[in-house]
């Protein structure tokens, strides 16, 4: 599910155009109405952005603006593309084409191949792994396991950024890129690997869109009728193009402007792909007419998740920062991110269960829960301690869910049955549909209650369980249906890869928790050395780590928990420290405080603890030192006592009269405005006042209390501080006036080095190799069959 609120998934389909702008806020609304000329949408995490563009195409086809077959939506992953078709086809705008970028081009590059290369087309490489092994094996080098993985991103990485293996060791010197080992030897590799290919007549996922720019670009015929066809073009995730990517996309426009691109600079986290947010955030620069649109009201996450995501995006620095969205909660409120520290990684895999389980116990569904981590190794621990805690679960990147031994056998039955109709003995006792499900499902290995354990047989079970749910859910939407009617829902669904819930707490990689959202999510391992991760050297690598943290916290409905643990293995070195993306949002406990020398990381001398500061009339996270220390933003309304304010500054001149100093040593303007917008009646009101230290209230706090009860400045005493006349001001009387926000937090350190034992990654985990079951636009979908008789869609109507 993709909102924050669980609807039906079996929606009416809208009865007229205008019905299917119901339900939009007026920046959605914008979105699906604006049909002309470039339009770049801006849109944070849980803003509705599929939601925003799928309106808008449906609109446009709706009204006859957009014909239906001239529309192709591209994105990343087949997950994607078959939301996207779903939820076309439940807003009655079907005969859209939605795919993936390789998709999309595999389509076209098979229907052309005979016409502009001639023959047939080459076979395609789905796995380049045994491949590049090999062609480093010609190449007289000897590499490891995990070393392969890294050769095999690096040659991705060189083919989207259109990098030719001569060029590459300059390239990379360049681009600032790390190689993996010594460029000479990956530019032989690489050199070899294309040889292997050309020598077996087969091409890999990005020779799919390096010939398809190549034949679109050399073959005006081609060029044309693909235009003719494709008018409208729609791009979603588009902070995660390539290059290559982006050109083939200039290729399909030829020119035009009738393109919609929605994206997140924030969330950019696949740039070791060659993926960079540059297009996303120079648009208007190419397309200076452009509209656009900013989705900033999170219907997702409550006010608690939203605060800590937006403080953890205060801190980035760089290109992408500096057009990060603010994010505003529409949800209610919700309870505070929790944090906790353990002792060694099985205590913290423990103690997650347990609270899984006590979640699991109060009400909320084990599907809606999620455990994430930066790379897949840290899997393990999880699935044990869940294990043994009784706890279903789910690995996020396993097998498709309709590709699945069960769901295949769970399908011919199902048709068997309806094909039987009234006469299968099976269900002479079924009633609803549901009772038919469960009847046919239950010679499958389905059962009310689940088996004991996990393994293969629970497994399989939660897979049944999940059609009989979706039975459930169809019965109820379409009382009148029957078997016939869901097996042919079944049949869209596979065709869309738009897999029901599965019932168990998913564990998943960060990478491909992407897109994805649950209502608790635990956040674990966030040590420096994993996150950011050790190999993440540079500014911008560590800042793309910062993104992907944001990217994790975001994914939280309601609960947030987030947690690390100080040694590998019970009973070892507690060396490890806490992320530094974790300073000035967390409190710090008292071990932390030992730690760092007896100051607490992200805290001031005061105690106060340091980060984001939210504005108490409208909400925004503050940024700007006077915007810290007023707790509000400079333009939102202010309800300022004007007389407590004229008589603050009256004192205050007195004061710095007969200290020899200047005024704003006593305190600043923007402490005299604070004041005398919350005008403090105690002590303990005044001291949450920026710029108001614990010396400053010793000596000045009676005198202020008593001028914001009413006081004359003349009737208010001096309040002598100790010193003679002229002499130095004490040590706080301009340290503490400095607003909090302008000392920039502690963040934890120096990272582990890599040569610390047990407390780096697993080397086999780093790279590519950490997201290759959810790699961006990885999962193409592959025609089968030879050539498809027509590279466009199909003229029944439907989607595929």
């Amino acid at each position: 599910m993709t909102s924050a609120t669980h609807t039906s998934l079996f929606p009416q389909v809208p009865d007229s155009a205008d019905a299917v702008l119901d339900g939009l806020d007026p920046e959605q609304r914008e979105v699906a109405t604006t049909l002309r000329g470039p339009v770049c949408v801006l849109a944070g995490a849980g803003t509705g952005k599929t939601r925003a563009i799928t309106h808008r195409i449906a609109y446009g086809v709706r009204t006859g603006m957009l014909p239906a077959s001239s529309v192709l939506a591209v994105t990343f992953t087949n997950r994607a593309a078959g939301e996207m078709r779903g939820r076309l086809r439940q807003l009655g705008a079907t005969g859209v084409q939605a795919r993936t970028f390789h998709a999309a081009a595999l389509r076209q590059l098979r229907y052309f191949w005979p016409r502009a290369i001639g023959g047939e087309p080459a076979r395609l490489l789905e796995r380049k792994v045994q491949l590049v092994a090999e062609a480093a094996s010609r190449s007289r080098l000897r590499v490891e396991r995990h070393e392969l993985r890294d050769l095999t991103g690096e040659i991705e990485w060189s083919k989207v950024t259109q990098i030719t293996p001569e060029d590459y060791g300059h390239a990379i010197t360049k681009a600032g890129r790390e190689a993996p080992r010594d460029p000479a030897e990956i530019s032989k590799v690489y050199g070899m690997y294309e040889q292997l290919k050309r020598d077996r007549g087969v091409m890999d996922f990005e020779d799919v869109l390096l010939l398809t720019v190549s034949i679109l670009e050399d073959r005006p015929d081609i060029a044309d009728t693909v235009r003719g066809q494709y008018q409208h073009f729609v791009v979603d995730e588009y902070q995660d193009v390539s290059p290559l990517q982006q050109r083939l996309l200039e290729a399909w426009l030829g020119g035009r402007d009738s393109l919609c691109v929605v994206g997140d600079a924030s969330q950019t986290i696949y740039s070791f792909t060659g993926a960079t947010p540059d297009h996303l955030l120079d648009f208007r620069l190419r397309h200076p007419d452009a509209t656009v649109v900013k989705l900033v009201r999170d219907y997702r996450s409550t006010p608690q998740v939203v605060h800590l995501a937006n403080g953890l995006l205060a801190q980035s620095r760089g290109r992408a920062a500096e057009h990060r969205l603010e994010l505003r909660s529409q949800r209610e409120a919700g309870p505070e991110p929790a944090y906790q520290e353990y002792p060694d990684e099985p205590s913290e895999a423990e103690g997650t269960a347990r609270r899984i389980r006590q979640l699991i116990d109060a009400g909320t569904p084990a599907s809606e829960i999620a455990v994430l981590f930066r790379v897949n190794a840290q899997s393990e621990v999880y699935e044990q301690a869940l294990a043994d805690a009784g706890v279903a679960y789910q690995l996020r990147g396993a097998e498709r869910f309709f590709e699945r031994p069960e769901i295949r056998e769970a399908g011919v039955a199902l048709r068997g049955a309806a094909r039987a109709g009234g006469n299968d003995p099976l269900l002479e006792e079924a009633v609803s549909l549901a009772d038919q499900v469960r009847a046919v499902l239950g010679t499958k290995g389905w059962s009310p209650e689940p088996p004991q354990g996990s393994g293969a047989a629970r497994d399989r079970w939660e897979s049944l369980a999940a059609l009989v749910r979706l039975a459930e859910d169809f019965g109820r939407a379409q009382p009148e249906a029957g078997l016939t009617e869901l097996v042919a829902e079944l049949s869209e669904r596979a065709n869309a890869q738009h897999a029901p819930t599965v019932e168990g707490v998913t564990l998943a990689s960060l990478h491909a928790a992407k897109g994805l959202e649950w209502d608790a999510v635990f956040l674990v391992g966030l040590t420096e050395g994993m996150m950011p991760i050790s190999h993440a050297k540079t500014d911008e690598g560590v800042e793309e780590e910062r993104r992907l943290l944001y990217v994790g916290v975001t994914r939280a409905r309601t609960y947030l928990h987030l947690s690390w643990s100080l040694s590998r293995s019970p009973g070892g070195r507690a060396s490890r420290k806490p992320s530094r993306f974790l300073g000035g949002l967390r409190p710090v406990a008292a071990s932390d405080s030992a730690r760092s020398g007896g100051v607490e990381r992200g805290r001031g001398r005061s105690g106060k603890r340091r980060g984001p500061v939210r504005c108490r009339v409208c909400g925004r996270t503050l940024t700007d030192a006077g915007e810290a220390k007023l707790m509000r933003c400079e333009d939102c309304p202010s309800d300022m006592d004007e007389g407590l304010f004229e008589r603050l500054r009256e004192w205050r001149l007195q004061q710095a009269k007969l200290q020899g100093q200047p005024a704003f040593c006593v305190f600043t303007d923007k402490t005299l405005v604070a004041i005398a917008e919350r005008v403090p009646s105690d002590r303990s009101e005044l001291a949450t006042i920026s710029g108001v230290g614990g010396r400053k209230l010793d000596r000045y706090g009676e005198a202020v209390l008593a001028l914001c009860a009413g006081a004359d400045p003349s009737e208010v005493g001096e309040e002598p501080d100790g010193r003679e006349p002229g002499g130095e001001p004490p040590a706080d009387a301009v340290g503490s006036d400095v607003p909090e926000a302008e000392v920039p937090a502690e963040v934890g350190g120096d990272p582990v080095p890599d040569a610390v034992a047990g407390d780096g990654p697993d080397p086999a985990e780093r790279g590519p190799g950490d997201v290759e079951d959810d790699h961006p636009d990885r999962d193409a979908e592959v025609p089968s069959g030879g050539l498809p008789t027509s590279w466009e869609p199909p003229r029944d109507g439907s989607s595929e």
